[in-house]
Parts: structure tokens; sequence; C-alpha cells
């Protein structure tokens, strides 16, 4: 198990087990800086949003006792059993997640929308790491029936866009709610205290969290680590003192009995009040959204080993207060505590809370990364924070954006109780969401019997719609925040998704054969100048339309032509050994040669120098194999293409010599790419060429020399500059989103040049126009 990449699986035996075990231990004290601290810093507030409505009026025993049941057996029943045992499971190769799931029902199934990332990949590894099992007949079912209406694998799309869009939207509230509830315990001891003071407090706080998020999340992990650990024992020592000191038998609520007798004494004000028990729910979603960063059995161990037990703790010792102290129910967590104890808890308190909010925050550059990468958010600049765990990044733009909402929503709301409110809705709409996908995986996926699903859909969506339908309730008390967020979210990521999904169609539907360019480049006297050029598009076979309207306007290009594709399949990882498929297109005089570079949704790209000399490797170990029957073939036929790929694994660089002899007659030649190993070093590979061959390696060798020579002329890179536009006799709504909001989103997204970091002086812009 790759510990530090959030795999899951056995642990290895011998000499490795003590490293596997440390590993496993310092990623689970990273996750307390990390993951828990949402979950964490709910009790803050909890009590007190719980008894803001017309609860207030019902202060006896058995309602206090009856929200502690209600809060005990909510965090046993979703964190604890829903996300810790059983969700965790449903990992995409170590990634969690709203957008893993969906991945994984878009590979093992044609449900999703992303299937086309599968097209020509079938041989990918990653694709087959499951074990085959029997697929069931109710799987098979529910496949066909996604399969066969096209309107519900669109309507499951947007359902994953919307739980995805929560989950952003609780990037915003999240930091809000903790940082402010903290700060307001000053007024306890200040009463006079100003709100503005609190609100400016808050502020500066949330300027300083966001600003820590370039140094990674393994760096602020270790930073905050230690201070939820504090938190947490200040959190379950007091609540076990004020257990024993003002009522030990609170300990009777873990009986379920108080629930049912707190909705037979407060009735309709009980369910009004759902709406804040479900404040203690905050950051279960956090947890599986972070998993790419950690592992499943790090966050296993630090739930149920730390988390839960203190969190109970504390509530128990909350409510045990309250029953001895009716009046202080509007701000019980502070006036619960001990004198001596009031200021370092505050401080640690207020620490806390950004501890609470960084977990979300990794959540929402994890799940943000994951929708980039799959076409449904614009391109933005991510990045990687860790040489170690490829998971963990850092998206400037969002964390900006976040910021300035987060301010936004401080200022303007200033109230703790209508922020909680929104916040609320926003987590259990997305743990819903959660649930659904989880009923899809347990059947198609896990290939489980549909009874067991529906028994995992039937407890916990019961749960979770009962605490939905007191949140629906708020929206006009601020609930209609995150909706705002949400939609907005939704609008960005829908329409981003239609227009580069038209566009790729497009330039599938227009694509030219390989006859036809070469009939057409003929008959207008096409030049073939000297250097080696690098031509990007999204086309896995046939030449691109924006390459076949450059040659018709400018006929010439370079002698040497790398037709390149970058693929990002639904899969976290792809293997170094399977990234690139190269292959020829027409006969050898072409010189023509296409490269498919296929990288996993969870994947950093590169560095563009050593990109560059990669493809010119794998080119040449192409030339190589291509005669001797190296690496895997795949037919391209099919397409109507005389064009054959071959998987071309990755250089071995541990032992041996890095010289790759080619036989060719008596000529000898030899050429040199700088480039960087698999480990990250850089190291020079030098191909050799001598004599005691016949006259197919000569030709080989020939090509080979001919391949470096051109580089050493010049190397240039094309693009397609793309403007997409609707058709004339289009909807007015899909004009709307075409032109106007996939315009703008596309005019103010980082350009494809720049993600690709092609050097602005060697780069060729095509521009097109597309009628959609």
């Amino acid at each position: 198990m790759d510990v530090e990449g959030g795999g899951g699986g056995a642990p290895p035996r011998g000499r490795n087990s003590w490293g596997w075990q440390k590993g496993t231990l310092l990623l689970a004290y990273q996750s307390f800086g990390v993951v828990y601290g949402d979950l964490c810093i709910s009790p803050v507030y909890v009590y007190k949003n719980t008894f803001s409505g017309k609860l207030r009026l019902h202060e006896e025993d058995e309602e206090i006792l009856g929200v502690l049941s209600l809060v005990f057996w909510s965090l046993t029943l979703i964190p604890l059993l829903k996300y810790i045992i059983l969700v965790l499971g449903a990992d995409d190769n170590g990634e969690g997640g709203t957008f893993a799931l969906y991945s994984l029902l878009c590979r093992n199934s044609k449900m999703g929308l992303l299937n086309n990332m599968r097209a020509n990949h079938g041989s990918l590894s990653a694709y087959n790491k499951e074990e085959p099992c029997k697929e069931s007949r109710n799987s098979m079912l529910i496949k066909a029936f996604f399969e066969k209406h096209y309107s519900l694998r669109v309507v499951l799309l947007l359902f994953v866009l919307m739980g995805t869009s929560m989950v952003i939207g609780d990037g915003v509230l999240t930091p809000t709610m903790s940082v402010l509830a903290a700060v307001s315990g000053l007024r306890i001891k200040f009463p006079e205290l100003h709100e503005n003071y609190t609100v400016l407090l808050a502020c500066v706080i949330l300027i300083g969290l966001f600003a820590l998020q370039h140094y990674g999340t393994r760096r602020v992990g270790f930073l905050f680590a230690p201070i939820l650990i504090s938190w947490l024992t200040c959190i379950g020592g007091i609540g076990i003192y004020n257990i024993i000191k003002w009522n030990p038998s609170v300990i009777r609520a873990l009986s379920p009995y108080y629930i049912y007798n707190f909705f037979r004494k407060a009735g309709k004000d009980g369910w009004s009040s759902l709406g804040g028990i479900v404040l203690c729910l905050t950051g279960a979603e956090a947890m599986f959204a972070d998993l790419g960063h950690f592992s499943k059995l790090s966050l296993r161990l630090g739930f149920t080993i730390v988390v839960y037990p203190c969190l109970v703790l504390a509530y128990m010792g909350e409510a045990a207060y309250l029953s001895k102290h009716r009046e202080d129910l509007q701000s019980s967590f502070y006036k619960a505590l001990p004198d001596r104890v009031f200021w370092p808890v505050l401080f640690i308190a207020t620490l806390a809370t950004a501890v609470g909010s960084q977990a979300i925050i990794s959540a929402t550059f994890s799940i943000i990364s994951q929708c980039r990468a799959l076409g449904c958010f614009p391109r933005i600049k991510v990045v990687h924070t860790s040489s170690h765990v490829h998971g963990q990044i850092y998206i400037p733009e969002v964390n900006w954006v976040l910021m300035s909402l987060c301010l936004a929503v401080t200022i303007g709301f200033r109230d703790t109780e209508m922020i909680g409110n929104a916040y609320g809705l926003a987590v259990i709409l997305v743990m819903c969401a959660t649930t659904c996908l989880m009923f899809l995986v347990i059947t198609t996926v896990w290939n489980r019997w549909v009874v067991w699903a529906a028994a995992f859909t039937v407890v916990f969506g019961s749960v979770e719609l009962l605490y939905l339908s007191a949140c629906l309730a708020k929206v006009p008390h601020g609930g209609w925040l995150p909706l705002l967020l949400s939609l907005t979210t939704l609008l960005v990521m829908s329409t981003w998704h239609y227009g580069t999904a038209m566009k790729q169609q497009h330039e599938v539907q227009n694509k030219v054969c390989l006859d036809h360019f070469l009939g057409l480049s003929s008959g207008i006297g096409l030049v073939r100048v000297p250097g080696v050029g690098f031509v990007y598009s999204s086309t896995t076979n046939g030449v691109p339309p924006m390459f076949a309207h450059f040659v018709t306007n400018f006929p010439a290009f370079h002698r040497v032509l790398i037709f390149v594709s970058l693929q990002t399949l639904a899969v976290p990882k792809v293997s170094p050994e399977e990234r690139f498929l190269v292959g020829r297109i027409g006969s050898p005089a072409n010189r023509l040669f296409r490269c498919i570079v296929r990288y996993g949704y969870k994947e950093g790209r590169w560095d563009h120098f050593n990109f560059e000399n990669q493809l010119l490797m794998k080119v040449v170990e192409f030339l190589r194999h291509q005669d001797g029957g190296g690496g895997d073939r795949m037919s391209a036929a099919a397409s109507g293409e005389d064009e054959a790929m071959s998987v071309i694994p990755a250089t071995s660089s541990s032992g041996g010599s890095n010289q790759h002899a080619f036989d060719a007659g008596t000529t000898t030649s030899s050429c040199e790419i700088d480039a960087t190993a698999g480990g990250g070093g850089r190291r020079k590979v030098r191909f050799d060429d001598d004599g005691g061959g016949g006259g197919e390696e000569e030709e080989e060798a020939a090509e080979v020399k001919e391949l470096m020579e051109e580089k050493e002329a010049g190397v240039s890179y094309m693009i397609g500059h793309t403007c997409v536009f609707a058709h004339e006799s289009s909807s007015a709504v899909k004009k709307f989103a075409v032109n106007v909001v996939y315009g703008f989103l596309r005019r103010n997204s980082r350009r494809p040049a720049v993600v690709l970091g092609i050097p602005h002086t060697s780069l060729i812009e095509v521009g097109m126009a597309y009628r959609v």
C-alpha cells in the first residue's frame, strides 16, 4: 500500500512493516491539522443554534437530554458508520469526494458522460485494477436503464455537479461560521464590546488563514495538528469535568429512547431545531473529500481513537452544565468553561477555528482540481505542494475568491444564527448527494445485492431527509445563501462542460482524413521546412481541423511533425509505463507521428522542457520498437487511418547503461537527449547507432538521425485559438449559454498555451471559429 498516496490495501510484511506503520501514524497525525477541524469546532455553536428558535421555550431536562441523544446518534450514524466505515471504502484508487464516486461509475459503466475519456484506452491497467467478479442481474438492469436514457445521464451529471457545488459553498460558510463563533466568546467577558470589533477580528483571522494556504497541506497540517490535538484534549477534559460536577446522569441520553421522548414533548418545535443539530455533522463530507491527501487507515485511526470520543464527551459535558444552568442556553459553551481555563481555551478555540476551516478549504481545492481535469471547470493554475502525495495541491485563484466571499459573508451577516441556517442546508445537501451516488456504486461497481444498497440508502437517507426538511424551512432566514452559491457554481461548471464537449465534438466531426490531407498538400505545393513541429489538439486520429486550416492558408510545415493529444482519463493516476501511446501516420516518408499522452485527473502535468524531450525519446523508442515487436500495439484501423500505435514504457533509470543500440549497416551515428528520469533527477540519454544490421535497421537508424538533426534545426508548437459560437438557428438558451457564459469563461480562464507551459517565442496559434 502506498501510504502517502492514499491507497488502500494490506500492510506489507518484513522489514518495510515498521516503515509502513510509521507512515500511517505520520499521516494520521497530519490529518488532525487538515481533516477533522470542521467537525471538532462544532461544539462551540451547536447548542446555541439548536436552542435559538422556538425550542428555547422548552428548557426542561427532557429536551436537553433529547438534543444530546440526537447529537450522539447523529455522530455515530453519519460520520462514524456512514463515512469512516462505509463510504471511505468507495475510494477511487485512493481519491475521495463526490467526483471520485462519479468517476467510478464512469469507469465501470456507461452511466456517466465522461466515458469518452476511456475511448481507445481500454488496455490501460488502471481500468482493470478491480478483481473481476460476476455481474449481478440488478447491476446489469441499472446500467442498461441509464444507458438507454441519455436524459438520465445528464441528470446524474448535474446531480453530481450540484453536490460538488455545495462542497465549494461549504468552503465559504465553514471559515465564516467557525471563526465568528469562536471570537464571539470575547463578549462573554466583555458584554459591552461592540460586535464591529468581533467582526473585525474575525476578518483578520480569515485573511491570515487564507494567506497560509500557499505553503501546502503538508506544512499546514504539521502546523495545525498540535492546535487541534490541544483543542480536543481541552474539550474532552472539560466535558469529563462538567459531567462529574454538574450531572453524571446525562449518560442516560445515550439511549435512543430520549430521541422519541424529545419529539413527543417538543413536537413541531423539536423538528424545527434539527436545523441546528445538523451542525454537529459539519465536516463529515470533508473527511471523504480529503482522502486523497492521506489514507483510509490514517483517517479511521484518527477519528475512532481520538476525535469521536472527545466530541461525545464535549457534548455530554455541555448538556450536563445546561441541565443546571438553563439561563445560559445562548452561550452555553463558553459559560460551561471553568474560570481558570477560560482564556486559554478561548485562545485555543480561536486557533482551532482556523484548523476547522482548513478541512473544507483543502477539500475545495481537491474537488475543483478534479473538475478542472475532467473538463467541468475553467482552466486555472493548480500548484502541487508535495512531491510525495500527489493529492496535496493549492489553487491560488480559488483561494483568493474564497477569502473574498468569506469576508463578504462575515461583514454582511454578522450573526452566527443566520450563517448557521445557511451552513446546515449546504452540509446536508452534500450528504444526500453522496448517499444517492453510493446506491449506484454499491449495485454497479461493488456488484452487491440491491437489498444492501437499498438498506444503506434507507437508513442514512431517511436521517438526512429529516434534517433536510428542517433546513429547507430556514431558506428565508439565511438558507438561500448556499443555494445561490451552489447555483452560480453549477452554472459555471455545467456551461464549461457543455461548451468543451461541443468544441471537442465539432473537432472530431470535422477532422480531415490522411489521404485527403496528403492530396490537398500536393495540390497546393506544400513546402516542408527544417525543424520539428508539435501540433496540440484533442483529436486522437485523423488530421485536426485546426492544422488543415493552417496548411490551407499557409502551405508549409516542418519536416518532422508530431501530433500531440493530451488525454485526462477517469482514473486518479496513470502509471508512467502506460503514459505514452506513440504511432506513425502514413508512410515513413511523411515523417508524421502521433503521440497520445495520458494523465489521471489527480496528476500534475510537467516541466515543458523535459516534456518535449520525453516526447522525442518516445518517438525514438517507437522507431526502435516498431519492427522489433516491442511495446503493446493498438491498431487504429477501425478509425479509417493507416496508423498503428504502441504503448512505449518508461525508460528505466536504475542500473545498466542508458544507451540503446541501433544496427545500421556500416553507418555510425549518435545523439543525445537531455531528459529527466522518473525519479526527478536530470540525466542524458544517448542513442548510439553502429554497424552490423540490414536494410530495415539502416532505414530506422537514418530516421532517428534525421529526427535529431531536425530537433537541432528548431522546435515549434502549434495550438488552436478557438472561439465557439452557437449556431444562428440555435435556441435562445443555447445562445446565452455558449455565446455569453462560455465565452466569458473562456476569455477569462488561463490560455491553453500558458497551461501547457509552451515558450511564447516558439508558439504558433491558429485562430478558429466553431459554430455548434
